[in-house]
Parts: structure tokens; sequence; C-alpha cells
């Protein structure tokens, strides 16, 4: 096998062997600790400009489906685990991971003492890094850009450019959904498309006008990648469709987004949230979920507006906010993904609860709590 390495920020090398693409790739080094999942995790746009370290030592047991995609492509910019697994055992699979990075241009990295590199990210926070295979080995100008590196015009990058509209599954549709995609995931399609609903996918910086003009009953705020603060004419946009009174349900980056709208401030986390097993309370129930989640920011408790919303959800392993409830407004966000597959389904019923808020809104059943 060729010999592949990370070099970080600090100057910490670590030595392995080259799986997927050969080259040499720049990204943010961040790592996951779901035990499955890492289809998922390679298309799922909120890691754009991410370089991912999987914990969990075996990865390509279960190899690629075609069912199970996020997204039309991976937009990682490297890959790395502790063992790639290169012969996979599952009925449904059709490439190994292997090959799907190749196909892919993935520059990944295997055969690393990954708990390492996962205690150097914990104790000193994300930082850059750059994967390269043997005979692509960096100059002084590279290592240069590697430091200086910065993940921006994420949404432009992963966004659609043209609607998409996706069918009710049931036969009939229930409801007209407008699903801002700031980097969405094909699961809140799926997740809304089974309840009835007709889903719209726009663009990101569609103007609420434009989209107010479709007749739609409410708006999903999508996941995405990258700095929330930089998007400043989409959280204009979401300032004045705020005020247009439509049932919202945002997720991840929309739940920021949202939150920046009304006036709240957003931080960077030291190492985010990357994995299926992230405990979150309810405040207003006391019951406690289990969640997925996928984010390198988080809205800042205190400085939520009071009289327009407050903390509803709380994470539970560092107290960050992870969902916010709008006062007097259909309209509420959460940190984490309900929709997530693989992984726990616990609030799913979310869904339920923005379907029921639409049909409020129309004079049919009432608001789901």
């Amino acid at each position: 096998m060729k010999k592949a390495f990370l070099l970080l920020a600090d100057g910490t090398l670590f030595t392995g062997h080259a799986v997927g693409a050969e080259g040499c790739a720049i990204g943010e080094v961040v790592f996951n600790t779901g035990m499955a999942g890492y289809q998922e995790v390679l298309t799922d746009p909120s890691y754009y400009g991410q370089t991912v370290c999987m914990t969990y030592p075996l990865i390509g047991n279960y190899g690629i489906n075609f069912e199970d995609y996020e997204s039309r492509k991976s937009w990682v910019s490297g890959f790395i685990m502790r063992e790639l697994c290169e012969y996979p055992s599952n009925w449904r699979c059709k490439l190994t991971l292997d090959a799907y990075l190749k196909r892919q241009n993935v520059v990944g990295l295997a055969g690393i003492d990954t708990r390492t590199l996962t205690r150097r990210i914990r104790n000193a926070g994300v930082m850059n890094g750059l994967i390269y295979t043997e005979g692509y080995e960096p100059d002084a100008a590279k290592i240069e850009e590697m430091k200086a590196y910065v993940i921006r015009g994420a949404v432009k990058a992963v966004t659609c450019a043209e609607p998409i509209v996706y069918p009710s599954d049931t036969g009939e549709t229930r409801l007209r959904v407008a699903l801002y995609d700031f980097g969405v995931k094909y699961n809140i399609e799926r997740e809304l498309c089974r309840r009835g609903c007709e889903v719209t996918v726009v663009p990101a910086f569609t103007s609420p006008e434009e989209l107010l003009a479709g007749s739609f009953d409410g708006v999903m705020l999508s996941n995405g990648p990258g700095d929330p603060v930089e998007n400043t004419g989409i959280i204009a946009n979401l300032k004045r469709l705020m005020d247009s009174g439509i049932p919202i349900f945002g997720i991840c980056l929309g739940h920021q987004l949202l939150s920046l709208a009304v006036g709240a401030k957003t931080e960077k986390l030291r190492y985010g949230h990357r994995g299926v097993n992230h405990p979150v309370k309810d405040l207003d129930t006391g019951r406690t979920y289990i969640t997925s989640q996928n984010h390198g920011y988080a809205v800042v408790g205190g400085t939520v507006p009071e009289g327009l919303a407050r903390v509803r959800y709380v994470n539970l392993n560092d107290g960050t906010v992870e969902g916010l409830e709008y006062q007097n407004r259909p309209v509420f966000t959460v940190q984490y993904h309900p929709e997530v597959c693989p992984g726990p389904m616990d609030t799913a019923y979310l869904f339920d609860r923005f379907v029921g808020n639409m049909e409020q809104a129309k004079g049919g059943a009432p608001v789901c709590r």
C-alpha cells in the first residue's frame, strides 16, 4: 500500500496508508463518533470543507449502497479511519468504500491512531490539516495555505441551482412545503413526503417574496455547512419571512440562521457535536432525547431575545442551546437532526408537530406541542 500522511496545523504528523483518491487535500479536521453511518457522513453537505475522522475503529464493513445517500455527491475534503474493511458484507452493498472515495475524488487515510488524533482535537480544538499521499508532498507554500485555510462561501457551494419538486408519498397532497436548501439532506424531504407533503426545494438565496407568492403552507430551513454569520443576505431574508406569520421549522444551520435573524448570536464550539448519541433535554416536559448531531457552531443562550423566543432544548453534555420556541408564532427550530438515518429516531415527532402547525394555519387540526 502507498503511504499517506496527515499534517496538522500545529505541526503534528500522522503516518498511515492511502485510501481512495491520491493527492493532497486541505480541510478543517473534525471527528464523528458514530458507530455506523459513514455513507451518510460522506454525503452530508454540512461537512463541506472538512476532513472527517471516524472514531469507530472499523469503517467500510457494509460498503456503499445506492439508497442511503444524503445528497448527490460527497462533500468532505478528506476522510480518516483507523482500519478500512476491504471486503464488506451486506446484501445492499454495491461498492467498497475505497472504490467510492476514488469515484468521488476524496483523499483518504487509514492506519493511524484515531484515538490520539481525536484527543488532540478535543484538547486543542478543531484545527486545519492536510492529507497527502506519498508522492504528493506539500511544499512550504501549500503548508502555509493549509494553516490559513478558512471555510467560506459554503452555502453557495452546496445549494441547488433551481427549484426541485418532490411529490407526496401518500398519493394525495396534504400540504405544500418550501424547503430552503442551505445544504439539505434527502431525509428531510423524505420525512415530509411520507406525511403527505409536496416538497419544493428552493435555492438558499430565494427571496421571501418569491417564496410567499408560491402559496406554500409552511417553510423548512435545512441544515448546511459553514459559519452562519457570513450568510448576511439569507439572514435578512429570514427576518422578513418571520414577519409573514407562515409556519417555519428549522434544523441545524436553519436554526442558527433564524436565531441570527431575530438578534441572537452564535459562537464556534471548541470541537463541535458530531455523532449519534447526544442527550438533549426538553425543558418543557423534562424528557431527555438521544439525538444525532453535526455542527460546529451553536446559538448563545443568553443572547436569545426575551419575549420573542425562548430556549426549549439544551444539551446535557455541555449545556449549549439545542432548540428555540418562538412565542406567538408557529415557528420552532432545533440544533439536532430529527430526520437522521442511521441513528436514534426519538425526535421524528417534530415533523408531525410542523405538519400540525401548517394544518392549524389552514384552519384544520390543532397545533402539536
